[in-house]
């Protein structure tokens, strides 16, 4: 194991959390210094990889998550970067994208050099000899539950508008015991969750398997 990232555990796990489960703790040197992940338990957090620094695709979302982080900041969400990169590197790049497009990367990105973190979290195949895999995002609840995984390729970019809603949702089910619908924005209807038994569905009526719940506004 690399001095840069301590695990929570001596060894890491060949079974991947999953949403629901406890997030792996580590310690690990960032831009911002070192971090501990179970230090910003009490907010949400959203952990995102990508598989190299200077690569386009992730520098282009780089750009769109320092433009938004006021946005997830509203939302008590705590970004984190990772990259198999060495620290040296992650600040080379961060100080091009100043340089170069005029945006400073507000938030930490954490040196993951043995590919620690990458495998605690299934990012990548146990046997993987490069980061070619490592692109995921883990949202993590204010106790530090997984309760969202996505998966990319290296070629496609994320939706930072999708990411901001996905969070936005995440915290409205918590807070309110309500299902979002399809498509769910902030301020819009919700669901209420599936009925259980056959006297509840009488008492639902007609759609009692899609109750609508409008949001007040006043």
């Amino acid at each position: 194991m690399s001095n840069s990232v301590s695990m929570a555990c001596n060894e890491v796990s060949e079974v991947f959390p999953r949403i629901g489960d406890r997030a792996p703790d580590f310690v690990a040197r960032t831009t911002h210094g070192r971090l501990q992940l179970s230090s910003l338990r009490g907010h949400w957090v959203m952990l995102f990889s990508h598989p190299a620094d200077f690569t386009p695709v992730c520098t282009s979302e780089f750009l769109a998550f320092s433009q938004a982080f006021n946005r997830f900041k509203e939302l008590d969400c705590a970004l984190l970067g990772l990259s198999v990169d060495s620290l040296p590197a992650h600040l080379a790049w961060i100080e091009a994208i100043r340089a170069q497009f005029g945006v400073t990367v507000p938030f930490p990105i954490i040196e993951d050099p043995s590919m620690a973190v990458a495998r605690a979290y299934g990012m990548l195949d146990l046997t993987a000899q490069s980061s070619a895999t490592v692109r995921t995002v883990h949202i993590l609840d204010p106790e530090g539950i997984i309760r969202a995984i996505t998966w990319y390729p290296m070629s496609v970019g994320r939706s930072v508008t999708e990411m901001l809603r996905l969070v936005a949702a995440l915290q409205k089910v918590t807070q309110d015991d309500v299902l979002t619908p399809a498509g769910w924005q902030p301020g819009d209807a919700t669901v209420l969750p599936a009925v259980q038994t056959q006297e509840d569905a009488a008492a639902a009526g007609p759609a009692w398997f899609m109750q609508i719940r409008q949001e007040n506004h006043s």
